[in-house]
């Protein structure tokens, strides 16, 4: 059992289960909800509760929030009764939120003058993953802290990545929500305008499930062979026929007055990459008109060690 003590702000879907598998692994805890009511099941299993964000930082060496956003993260960091009026030099706090990363950078400078380390590790994998110590962790901060409470993070994490300087974690989580999001809105294009052309629901998502789609192909094979390495010559799939096919879908779509902003969008895309003469390069690189967009940002890895 380690000597840390752990406070933990915020016992809702998310913050309830990790809390208790901090609790499970063996920690002594102190625990501080709006809703005491939140917290029967944790102080039953013996942690402890306190009154304020502050009085979790005077009695935690470590201390989590799990907070519903940038307001409620500020005004629990150094508002009335912060934690910031509690906190003792070398404790550490990380926020777990999907929060701000300006934010948590400029609250770890006012927490710096007392000597306290601030670090941003927001989550991702829902109440399950919660309640099942499954969840990924993405963390920003001082590397030699991270690593000093990689196993406190294991308690609830499965999948942990020390991910750069502070902020950074909740930039990560960030984009991962935004890509989950743009993705589900192209799915409901595509699967109502499946459905309403013909085909049965079931039988259309295990197409799609059974395909390279739904295999996960896009971010653990074809983009690491072709956009992460900027190869695009000989072509996976060439870009004139990603246009087709798409084209051939957006003709269906007003064939069954099914509007489909998304796919509209990557087929404006794909033919912009047509016009600069990339019909025989790859599919993939079409991407590079957003780097151009973004400022030249190029987003590129080392291969893979054979």
């Amino acid at each position: 059992m380690s000597d840390l003590t752990i406070g933990f702000i915020g016992l809702g879907n998310m913050g309830g289960g990790m809390a208790m598998n901090i609790i499970r692994s063996g920690y002594k805890t102190i625990v501080h909800d709006l809703n005491k009511e939140s917290a029967t099941e944790i102080l039953e299993y013996g942690a402890s509760w306190a009154d304020t964000p502050e009085e979790i930082a005077v009695h935690s060496d470590v201390i989590f929030t799990s907070l519903p956003g940038p307001v409620e993260v500020e005004a629990v960091a150094i508002g009335p009764e912060g934690l910031i009026e509690g906190i003792k030099p070398g404790s550490v706090w990380l926020d777990l939120s999907t929060s701000s990363p300006t934010l948590i950078r400029n609250l770890a400078v006012e927490f710096q003058k007392k000597k306290a380390i601030v670090m941003d590790a927001p989550v991702s994998g829902g109440v399950k993953g919660a309640r099942e110590g499954k969840l990924a962790v993405m963390v920003g901060g001082d590397e030699v802290t991270f690593n000093r409470l990689e196993q406190l993070l294991n308690s609830f994490g499965d999948r942990v990545t020390y991910t750069g300087a502070i902020g950074s974690g909740s930039i990560s989580k960030l984009m991962h929500n935004a890509i989950g999001y743009g993705m589900q809105m192209i799915i409901s294009e595509c699967l109502t305008l499946g459905v309403k052309a013909g085909v049965e629901p079931k039988k259309l998502i295990e197409c799609v499930k059974n395909g390279s789609v739904g295999r996960g192909n896009l971010l653990n094979v074809t983009l690491p062979e072709t956009y992460f390495q900027g190869k695009f010559d000989p072509p996976n799939f060439a870009l004139k026929l990603a246009r087709k096919d798409v084209g051939l879908a957006l003709e269906l779509a007003r064939e069954y007055k099914v509007p489909m902003s998304s796919a509209s969008h990557a087929y404006d895309e794909l033919t912009a990459g047509v016009n600069r003469g990339w019909g025989e390069m790859d599919s993939r690189m079409v991407l590079l008109l957003q780097e151009e967009r973004a400022g030249n940002v190029e987003v590129r890895l080392e291969p893979d060690p054979v």
